[in-house]
């Protein structure tokens, strides 16, 4: 019997490599969209939380071209990092495979991190930090959208996405 893949953990840990919060916020665009994710994710069905994950996401696109941001290995980014991914890999996960779906997600996550910083240091002396950045955001931001939108493409709407659209709406 085959096990059902983690490919999805560990492609949303190497989007948190680059932005760490790109991962929350695809989650939150997809619940609100009525998608569900194959593993368990309560932490998005309250509408504050989803639109806060939102509102980060849009906050480190922007806060990113700033020059005095952090680079993305310093303590508190590595750690927005692992959280994101955790959360997120946890959520892509096959059903009952949440734990090793958020450790594969973290493992991609934390290496891909330097690797990530290393080539964006290496454009930004080519082409500039908000240029540089404005096009890491257009692929990690395509990135994130897209393995979020396959990981829940087929999967069925679950009830409590249906209910807090309908609480939105109203």
């Amino acid at each position: 019997m085959k096990k059902p893949s983690l490919l999805f953990s560990a492609l949303i840990g190497a989007v948190a490599s680059a932005r760490s919060m790109t991962p929350m916020a695809a989650l939150a665009a997809a619940r609100l969209a009525g998608a569900h994710t194959p593993g368990k994710l309560f932490l998005l069905d309250r509408p504050l939380l989803t639109f806060g994950a939102l509102a980060m996401g849009v906050g480190e696109l922007l806060g990113d071209k700033m020059k005095s941001a952090p680079d993305r290995t310093v303590f508190l980014g590595l750690l927005a990092r692992v959280m994101s991914a955790g959360i997120a890999g946890a959520a892509l996960a096959p059903p009952g495979r949440e734990p090793t779906g958020a450790s594969v997600a973290i493992a991609t996550a934390v290496p891909l991190a330097y690797a990530t910083l290393s080539r964006r240091k290496r454009a930004m002396a080519r082409i500039g930090q908000t240029r540089s950045g404005l096009i890491e955001d257009a692929l990690i931001v395509a990135a994130g959208a897209t393995i979020v939108a396959l990981a829940t493409r087929s999967l069925p709407m679950e009830p409590t996405a249906q209910a807090q659209r309908e609480r939105i709406a109203s």
